[in-house]
């Protein structure tokens, strides 16, 4: 009984906080679902500023992909004013959005911003964070529903 209760506790924080990550499936193969991403964080005003590859480090630990990529985007203006007015943001930009393939689909994660709003008071803050989260799934959304 306790091992039931100790499990369920250390499952408890992850299911909590589920609703501050996102995830669309595609069934476009990688290739493509890469490109309307990038197409579609353009479309909607942003900037991709670099996509990194994730895999190299993942292949280090034994996991077999070649198709992991996060994508960093933003709009230079906003990344660089939220930056110096709150510089404890810093970590959290530019915005990204994780993409990989499994299968014959692809997956796309990102993060909300919920878990940050308790900690900025200012309603600007709360604002932008909204906007960004609002985009974030306009963008995942355009993603999932490509053909």
């Amino acid at each position: 009984m306790r091992t039931c209760f100790a499990a369920f506790m250390f499952l408890l924080p992850s299911l909590l906080f589920a609703q501050d990550l996102f995830m669309v499936r595609s069934s476009l193969p990688f290739p493509e679902a890469m490109s309307v991403l990038q197409e579609t964080i353009r479309k909607q005003g942003y900037q991709v500023s670099r996509v990194q590859r994730v895999d190299i480090g993942l292949t280090t630990f034994g996991y077999k992909t070649d198709k992991y990529r996060v994508v960093f985007f933003g709009r230079l203006d906003e990344v660089r004013e939220a930056g110096r007015q709150y510089p404890d943001l810093v970590p959290y930009l530019p915005l990204k959005i994780a993409i990989f393939a499994e299968d014959q689909e692809t997956i796309l994660l990102a993060s909300s911003f919920a878990h940050l709003q308790p900690f900025y008071p200012d309603p600007a803050v709360k604002s932008r964070f909204r906007q960004w989260q609002t985009d974030i799934h306009q963008i995942l959304e355009q993603v999932r529903v490509a053909k």
